[in-house]
C-alpha cells in the first residue's frame, strides 16, 4: 500500500518537471557559453573514480580489408575491398542485416537504418523503416547516399538529388537541386555541395545549421546532428550551427583532408593520416583520436569516431559513462529498466542531447541528474519491487520525450499545453485530497 502511495507523486513529478523542461528547451533563445563535458563535470564535481561502458557500435577489433566506415547513433557499417558490408551495435530493428549484400560501393548509416549504394547504380537498405526512409528499392542512377534520423538522400548521376523518408522540417525539399556532387544528412536537414565549391541546405534550422549561404571554395560537407561542416580546397574547415559544446571550433585546423561530424563533435583527417577533433578533450570519448596514426578516412557518430588505417583495419575512440560512485553500477533509469540498451533509454538519452544539453535549465538538471543518481539507482538496484514504480513513473518522462524527439514544433506546442495543465491540475487535486484527511463520524 506504501508503494502504491509513492507512485502517483512521482508520476505527477515526473511529468510535470519534464513538462516545464521541454517548454524552457522551446522558449530558450539565449547562448549558452558553457560547454558541457560530461566526463570533466563528473570527476570534479564528485571526485570519485568513473566506470565505463563499451557499447556493441565499437566491436570492430576483427575487421579486416575496410576501405570505407559509416557511424550512426549506435551501429557501426564497414564496406570491404571485396564490396560486402559488415556492421555492428544496435540491431534491433535489423540494421545491421546487411551479411547477404554485395556489389557495393558506398555505404551510409542514419539513426536507426543502413543504407548502401550498388555499383548498378541501384540502392539496398535495412533498418527501422520511419517515415519510410528505407524506401529506395525504385532509386536509379545514384552515385552517392547519405543518412539522417529519419530520411535518406541519394545523389543521382546527373547532379539532382533524392530524398525519402521524415520531411517535417523540409528536409527533403531537394528537388530543385542541380550540379550537386555531394550530399550530407544531418539530424534533421540537408545538406548539398555544388559543383562551384558553394553549398546548399534545408531542413532544421534553429541553431542556425544551413546558415551556409556564403560559403565558398567548398570541396567537401558534413552534416552532423545540429551543426554543418565545410571542408575548403585550401585544407582549412568552417562550421555552421549548434556550437556551444565546441564541436565547431575548427577555425585553426589546416592541412584537412577529410571531415566528419556527429553529434556533438566534428573529426577531421590531415594529410599525414592523424586525426583532430572537436571538442580537443582526450577524457571526452568520441573525441579522444589524439593518438591515432595512418588512418586513410574517417566517420563520426552519435557517440563514438571510427578510423579506417592504412592496412583496412578500423579503429574506434567510444566510451559511454556509466557510473559515478564506487558500488554502483548503473543510473536510475537503467536501474529500473535492467539495462542499459533499453528502448526508454534511449528515448532518454535523445532527449537529454537534443534537448536538456541546450538549454541552461537543461544542463543543470542532468548535472544534478549525475550527481544524485548513482546511490539512488544503487538502493534501486537492492529492491527489485522498486523496479516496477520508477518504470511507472518514468512512463510521463519516456512519453514526453518521445513527444520531443518525434514531432514537429507545432505538434509539440499543442501536447506541451496540454501535459502541463494536466499535471498542474492533478497535483491541485492531489494537495486538495491530503489536506482534507481522514474523516470520522460521530455516533
Amino acid at each position: 500500500m506504501k508503494n502504491r502511495k509513492m507512485l502517483l507523486p512521482v508520476v505527477l513529478s515526473s511529468a510535470l518537471v519534464f513538462s516545464l523542461i521541454l517548454a524552457g528547451s522551446m522558449l530558450n533563445t539565449a547562448p549558452v557559453v558553457a560547454r558541457w563535458q560530461v566526463t570533466p563535470v563528473l570527476a570534479a564535481d564528485t571526485a570519485v573514480p568513473a566506470t565505463f561502458y563499451h557499447p556493441p557500435e565499437c566491436d570492430v577489433g576483427n575487421w579486416t580489408d575496410i576501405v570505407q566506415v559509416a557511424a550512426a547513433w549506435h551501429h557501426t557499417v564497414g564496406l570491404r575491398s571485396d564490396r560486402t558490408v559488415v556492421a555492428v551495435g544496435e540491431n534491433r530493428w535489423e540494421q545491421c542485416d546487411v551479411g547477404g549484400w554485395t556489389d557495393i560501393i558506398q555505404v551510409a548509416a542514419g539513426g536507426d537504418h543502413t543504407v548502401a549504394v550498388k555499383s548498378d547504380g541501384t540502392v539496398a537498405a535495412a533498418g527501422r523503416n520511419e517515415y519510410g526512409c528505407c524506401n529506395v528499392g525504385n532509386w536509379a542512377d545514384i552515385i552517392q547516399v547519405s543518412s539522417g534520423h529519419y530520411h535518406t538522400v541519394g545523389l543521382k548521376n546527373e547532379g539532382t538529388v533524392v530524398t525519402v523518408g521524415d520531411n517535417r522540417w523540409e528536409q527533403g525539399n531537394v528537388g530543385n537541386w542541380t550540379e550537386i556532387v555531394q550530399v550530407a544528412s544531418g539530424g534533421y536537414h540537408t545538406v548539398g555541395l555544388k559543383l562551384d565549391g558553394t553549398v546548399l541546405a534545408v531542413g532544421r534550422d534553429d541553431h542556425g545549421q544551413c546558415d551556409v549561404g556564403n560559403w565558398t571554395g567548398i570541396m567537401k560537407v558534413a552534416a552532423g546532428n545540429f551543426h554543418t561542416v565545410g571542408l575548403k580546397s585550401n585544407g582549412t574547415v568552417v562550421a555552421s550551427g549548434l556550437c556551444k559544446h565546441g564541436q565547431c571550433d575548427v577555425g585553426n585546423w589546416m592541412d584537412i583532408v577529410q571531415v566528419a561530424a556527429g553529434f556533438v563533435h566534428t573529426v577531421g583527417l590531415k594529410s599525414d593520416g592523424t586525426v583532430v577533433a572537436a571538442p580537443h578533450d582526450e577524457d571526452c570519448s568520441q573525441s579522444g583520436v589524439g593518438g591515432w596514426t595512418d588512418i586513410i578516412e574517417v566517420a563520426a557518430g552519435h557517440e563514438h569516431t571510427v578510423g579506417v588505417k592504412s592496412d583496412a583495419t578500423v579503429i574506434t575512440a567510444c566510451i559511454w559513462l556509466t557510473t559515478i560512485a564506487p558500488g554502483s553500477g548503473c543510473f536510475i533509469a537503467t536501474a529500473a529498466y535492467g539495462t542499459p540498451m533499453a528502448g526508454q533509454i534511449e528515448i532518454l538519452r535523445r532527449f537529454r542531447d537534443e534537448y536538456l544539453l541546450t538549454n541552461p535549465l537543461g544542463q543543470v538538471l542532468v548535472a544534478l541528474y549525475y550527481r544524485v543518481s548513482p546511490p539512488m539507482a544503487e538502493f534501486i538496484a537492492e529492491r527489485p519491487s522498486l523496479k516496477a514504480i520508477v518504470r511507472v513513473g518514468l512512463v510521463p518522462a519516456v512519453a514526453i520525450s518521445t513527444l520531443a524527439v518525434n514531432t514537429d514544433p507545432a505538434e509539440k506546442a499543442i501536447v506541451l499545453a496540454s501535459l502541463v495543465l494536466i499535471s498542474l491540475a492533478l497535483v491541485v487535486w492531489t494537495t486538495k485530497r491530503r489536506g482534507r484527511g481522514p474523516q470520522r463520524t460521530c455516533g
